[in-house]
């Protein structure tokens, strides 16, 4: 019997011992925003969380960035921070964005509290040239898909994908206005 044996990570260990424990699951997409470290319940990291970066790819230049999603609720109700405003924070997610000629859309990847006590998440659409929120609708529940396009008639329709927590899993239809 060989006295040690070369784990996949590289390790010798002993086999007649039992294997280490399995290490803790990665934080992501829950309440905590995916952040990873913290203390007290904050994150050890600072803002933004998540964010949706715009880069010329001609010249390699940034051209804008946004922090994309809501401060997740953990870190807005938290006690330590009564009483500071906090900007839109962003929280890490599995998102994917459209992108057409003038806009990119993009959902959450986490619920958040609305002022009104609902919990849900936001799909946003960006000014493609400049990063400026140009709309937003609430959604039941965070993206879980990529959001896609299609023309019945004369009306566009924009589709996403949104699950999570209890919420089982649909597809959402918004209809988007005539362009005038």
């Amino acid at each position: 019997m060989p006295r040690s044996i070369r784990s996949a990570s590289g390790q010798l260990r002993d086999p007649s011992l039992p294997p280490p424990p399995a290490a803790p699951a990665a934080g992501g997409g829950g309440e905590g925003g995916g952040v990873g470290l913290t203390v007290q319940g904050l994150p050890l990291v600072k803002p933004p969380y998540g964010r949706i970066t715009a880069i010329d790819l001609n010249k390699g230049d940034l051209v804008w960035q946004i922090a994309h999603g809501e401060t997740p609720d953990s870190i807005r109700n938290h006690p330590a921070l009564r009483g500071v405003t906090i900007p839109r924070t962003g929280r890490a997610g599995r998102i994917g964005t459209l992108v057409t000629k003038t806009l990119v859309i993009a959902g959450e990847g986490g619920f958040f509290t609305t002022p009104n006590g609902r919990r849900g998440a936001m799909l946003r659409a960006y000014d493609k040239a400049t990063g400026q929120e140009v709309g937003a609708v609430y959604m039941p529940a965070p993206q879980t898909g990529s959001p896609m396009t299609y023309m019945m008639g004369d009306k566009q329709y924009l589709v996403v994908a949104i699950s999570g927590g209890a919420y089982s899993g649909e597809l959402v239809a918004f209809r988007l206005p005539a362009v005038r």
